[in-house]
């Protein structure tokens, strides 16, 4: 019987329940795996170093590039 996976994100609730609606016919067996996201501190410089690489393209630093 092929498999299938599904993924939802969700906020814990008091008492630690999870609360989903699944497109999975009522009654069916399923096995849940739960994954903690971990706080990403460094988001921010990731989003800000990839938002530009103009400061790469530039004659001058070719040039010494090029020559070293």
């Amino acid at each position: 019987m092929p498999r299938n996976a599904y993924k939802f994100e969700t906020e814990v609730r008091p008492g630690g329940k999870l609360e989903l609606a699944v497109p999975i016919p009522e009654g069916s067996r399923v096995e849940v795996l739960v994954i903690t996201q971990e706080t990403d501190d460094f988001e921010d410089l990731v989003n800000a170093a990839a938002s530009s690489t103009d400061f790469w393209d530039n004659p001058i630093d070719d040039a010494e590039w090029n020559y070293a």
